[in-house]
């Protein structure tokens, strides 16, 4: 990782920690673990344009009209540009069940993290396929 402010190693691992349990939310989600995970401000921005907010995405997650069943980062890095804030960005490999299809797309992807009231929050995502 880089870091333009500095940032300790518990930072790294804090956010590191907080995109695994996001991992482990999507593949198993549950109102509860989504709750503790996104920020009430999430922005997540689909690879195919839809944009979702946390009550819409979580909707999304829990109703099982979106099933993930894979999550395979390709490379991950990470970077702390301001005090409370981590970039993520990368390439990974999703894939995803939807009523219709199943999808598997490599997508490159920034995410942003927020320090909220001493926790990491997912706040930002934003993907294009590759």
């Amino acid at each position: 990782w880089s870091s333009d402010v500095c940032s300790s190693d518990l930072d790294l691992a804090a956010v590191i920690a907080a995109d695994e349990a996001r991992v482990a939310a999507f593949m198993k989600p549950t109102a509860e673990a989504l709750d503790e995970i996104f920020s009430p401000d999430l922005h997540y921005a689909h690879s195919t344009g839809v944009v979702d907010t946390k009550a819409s995405f979580m909707d999304v997650l829990t109703s099982g009209k979106t099933k993930y069943i894979d999550i395979d980062y390709q490379g991950r890095e990470f970077s702390f540009p301001a005090p409370g804030i981590a970039l993520m960005t990368g390439r990974v490999r999703i894939k995803v069940e939807k009523a219709d299809a199943t999808l598997d797309s490599v997508l490159s992807f920034l995410a942003v993290w927020r320090l909220e009231e001493g926790r990491w929050r997912f706040l930002a995502w934003q993907s294009c396929r590759m």
